[in-house]
């Protein structure tokens, strides 16, 4: 997922005949700018330019910093995007009922109307691209996700749902947002976070795990004046929580990575404490949603990203009205970061051998009649290359 690109129709016209820089880069060419704020500023730095940095007066806080569409990571996460649309009625056809007249249509990321088309021409959404080389966790706070992908695994969750999804040795995927609800509104929101794979495991073989949300850990808190703090642990324990099993070549399954995902919401005068986990972590606080919060008893202004010492507790009071964070830590991988469109290694010769693989096997191939298939009639569901099924549970 991402912005600044058109996507190929393979409806239209065959793979084969198609100039193959041509259709990576007119896919994910989106990721080539991004490129240049992740991969090239080196280990555990952010994605950011130098001057969009403050430093905050307290300490604790290494590193203020501005959310925007895209939002800054830092080793082991390469990448991170809040998706908020709020889609109108549906169309009958999974697209909105609505004109889609003054949208640049294939790359529609201007928010027109306070919803996007993204790549999609008729349902919102990311048709047919590859990746390499790291993992994909996909967490739907509300709408529906359609999944299709290159090995003949498909799905359809959302509502709560996290997609763990390791690309590995190589992978073509599709996520459609299909608009079920044809008498009400379809609102959308979902992070997409990129976490990397250390170079052993670059060549994992492709694999997804489905997070049900009837599963994932969920627990609300009172503080001493009953207000109310909510964590949804997707990976971590820091908040005491047993967390679902990543994919099992994630950088994510070895404990002592510590790596975590968390969303916290907390209500207007919530008083309430992040643990300290343990030192050399990178730990990024994104407070995406209200104002009025303090942290170590300084206030900090809504709609940005903090960089805390990943070992000391911090002490949260919330202002007058609810919020909402995000946390992202974990052990830095420490090894070269390089990226070109849709693929992260190592080095600029494994960047061209992923091309050329590409261009040979297409990863497994399309088998899907179109690019961006829509599950007609489906519940939430996940069916895994290997013809396993799974429902919610």
């Amino acid at each position: 997922m991402g912005k600044d690109s058109k996507s190929i129709d393979t409806k239209k016209e065959p793979k084969d005949s198609l100039d193959f820089k041509a259709q990576i880069l007119s896919r994910k060419s989106w990721i080539t700018k991004m490129a240049a704020t992740i991969g090239a500023v080196g280990l555990g730095a952010y994605g950011i330019y130098k001057s969009q940095e403050k430093k905050m007066k307290t300490s604790v806080i290494r590193q203020s910093v501005p959310l925007s569409f895209q939002w800054p990571t830092s080793d082991p996460f390469l990448f991170c995007v809040h998706h908020e649309d709020h889609y109108p009625k549906g169309n009958g056809k999974f697209g909105p009922k609505a004109s889609l007249a003054g949208r640049d249509m294939g790359q529609d990321f201007a928010g027109k109307d306070g919803w996007r088309m993204y790549h999609g021409d008729d349902v919102p959404g990311f048709p047919g691209h590859p990746h390499r080389g790291f993992e994909t966790v996909t967490v739907v706070q509300r709408g529906i996700v359609d999944h299709t992908d290159s090995l003949g695994a498909a799905g359809r969750y959302g509502d709560g749902d996290v997609q763990w999804m390791t690309a590995g040795a190589g992978v073509q995927h599709s996520e459609m947002f299909p608009l079920l609800h044809e008498d009400k509104e379809n609102p959308m929101e979902l992070f997409q976070i990129w976490l990397n794979l250390p170079k052993k495991d670059k060549f994992a073989p492709p694999h997804f795990t489905m997070l049900w949300n009837e599963s994932i850990p969920v627990r609300t808190h009172e503080d001493s004046k009953g207000n109310r703090w909510k964590v949804k642990t997707v990976a971590g324990s820091l908040f005491g929580d047993k967390p679902l099993a990543p994919p099992p070549n994630s950088w994510a399954s070895n404990p002592q990575n510590e790596v975590g995902i968390y969303i916290l919401d907390f209500d207007a005068g919530a008083e309430f404490k992040i643990p300290g986990a343990s030192p050399g972590l990178n730990r990024n606080v994104y407070y995406f949603r209200g104002q009025g919060l303090k942290i170590n008893g300084t206030i900090v202004p809504g709609s940005h990203m903090f960089q805390v010492p990943s070992d000391e507790d911090l002490v949260l009071e919330n202002g007058k009205e609810a919020g909402k964070i995000l946390i992202l830590e974990g052990r830095p991988i420490a090894e070269p970061v390089v990226q070109y469109g849709p693929f992260v290694m190592n080095t600029p010769e494994e960047i061209q051998t992923a091309f050329n693989d590409y261009r040979r096997t297409q990863f497994g191939g399309w088998p899907w009649e179109s690019s961006d298939p829509v599950h007609v009639g489906k519940g939430r569901f996940a069916k895994h290359a290997d013809g396993r099924e799974e429902l919610p549970s």
